[in-house]
């Protein structure tokens, strides 16, 4: 999957969130409606290793990542190494996105859309 197949969904099925994207640094960055952006990361050192990092800290002070850096204290969850940060960099929980970049684009974006339309 690449990023500029990654930015057509976001575009194409999130215009009522996502304003434009680009790609900047490695990563693709999609712009947000309410000033804030999200990063789609893949590793090109170690294969497999992603990131989806919803930036709103200038907004509200939170941030949403869903990533798979396998951090050691949370070896006993499900869906290790995969996990969400709900808001901050503390607050993790669980999560299970799909395995697919597009589904969890997708079901990333899902979130942001509620967030941004609550």
């Amino acid at each position: 999957m690449s990023y500029g197949e990654l930015a057509d969904i976001a575009e194409d099925e999130f215009f009522d969130v996502v304003l434009y994207s680009q790609i900047v640094a490695g990563k693709l960055r999609l712009h947000i409606v309410d000033e804030s952006y999200l990063d789609v990361w893949f590793s090109v050192k170690i294969r497999g290793r992603f990131a989806y990092h919803w930036e709103r800290r200038v907004i509200d002070g939170s941030i949403y990542r869903y990533d798979n850096r396998p951090h050691e204290k949370l070896r006993d969850m499900k869906s290790f190494p995969k996990h969400f940060h709900d808001g901050s960099d503390d607050a993790i929980r669980e999560g299970e996105f799909g395995e697919d970049s597009k589904d969890i684009l997708r079901a990333f974006l899902q979130i942001v859309r509620a967030k941004i339309h609550r």
